[in-house]
């Protein structure tokens, strides 16, 4: 049953990540403006925010589409640190995003302190059949040993699965553990607290 228009809405916080060239943009850009894009500048950063209708619960989807590039690396702590969940993509054309992924996945779970977090493997550009470089069994393989869903996706028109893969992150958010949560907001109030003593600190000192 979807929310009254006058009821809070809850928002997720989804981050987009992976090598640069897989077409994270292109899926972004297609879930929101339906569009598909073939000549982008390369990412620094860029959010998109929109109401969804996720199985009839409306929410606000909060979508931070991150720069791959490797001189850009010393942002991704500072950007994983937002997520409430991540869309891990790669390229199926690109034999060396597909490695990379675990690089991806150890480092967000590293930033979170955490042995889990929700997350989506996402085997993008797979309308370019002649180019496939990573079959959809090694895909699934990975998946499974990571832990997290899979899903196939192509930002081309006409697309496939790509608002499947923005919703699919949002049920993985809504369907964790009660007690995940509670963890996260526990943590959130000890850090609000620090930072309050820290400013009482300085209020302290300058005087």
């Amino acid at each position: 049953m979807a929310k009254a228009p006058n009821e809070p809405l809850a928002t997720y916080k989804l981050v987009v990540v992976g090598d640069g060239g897989v077409g994270k943009s292109a899926l972004t850009i297609q879930f929101f403006q339906k569009l598909f894009v073939t000549d982008y500048d390369p990412t620094i950063e860029d959010s998109y925010v929109q109401h969804v209708d996720v199985d009839g619960q409306w929410c606000v989807l909060d979508v931070l589409d991150t720069a791959g590039q490797e001189e850009f690396s010393a942002m991704r702590e500072q950007y994983m640190r937002k997520g409430d969940a991540f869309l891990l993509v790669y390229s199926v054309t690109d034999i060396q995003s597909f490695a990379n992924i675990r690089h991806f996945f150890t480092q967000i779970l590293r930033v979170k302190d955490r042995d889990q977090y929700p997350m989506l493997l996402a085997a993008n550009k797979v309308d370019l059949v002649h180019l496939r470089q990573v079959t959809e069994d090694m895909g699934r393989d990975l998946a499974a040993q990571l832990k997290v869903p899979y899903i196939e996706t192509s930002a081309k028109d006409p697309p496939l699965n790509v608002d499947s893969a923005f919703h699919e992150i949002v049920r993985i958010v809504r369907n964790q553990p009660q007690e995940g949560l509670k963890r996260r907001k526990h943590w959130f109030s000890r850090s609000l607290g620090s930072s309050r003593r820290s400013r009482r600190l300085r209020r302290c000192l300058l005087q």
